[in-house]
């Protein structure tokens, strides 16, 4: 997947493992980041991703699309009132934007940039 445009994940190509359950779309995917992101709604060390789709308020009207969408949304818009990750939320909480957006740049260009040469 392709970090948002205009995005501290611009740029960066993100890993992540879908995992579907036989009574899909009656249940929903589980579905977490293999590359590293600093973003508050995704641990960091598991990849999972604290978004409400893939919880409660899954719909069998969700295809695995619509949750690529809802995942780049989230990645665009981050929620801080319920972090994965303490310390981007706490970044974002406190509204040190420029400190979350420089910590997510710079785990971006480490994780997901494509490597040259």
């Amino acid at each position: 997947m392709q970090g948002p445009s205009e995005t501290p994940y611009e740029g960066g190509i993100f890993q992540l493992a879908f995992s579907v359950p036989e009574q899909y779309p009656l249940q929903p995917p589980q579905v977490r980041f293999l590359t590293k992101i600093f973003h508050p709604n995704v641990h960091f060390k598991t990849g999972e991703i604290c978004l409400d789709i893939l919880k409660n308020a899954w719909s069998p009207a969700w295809t695995l699309q619509s949750v690529c969408r809802a995942i780049i949304a989230l990645m665009a818009h981050p929620e801080a009132d319920s972090p994965l990750n303490c310390d981007s939320g706490n970044l974002l909480r406190s509204s040190d934007i420029r400190g979350f957006q420089a910590m997510a740049r710079m785990y971006t260009r480490l994780a997901a940039m494509p490597k040259k040469g």
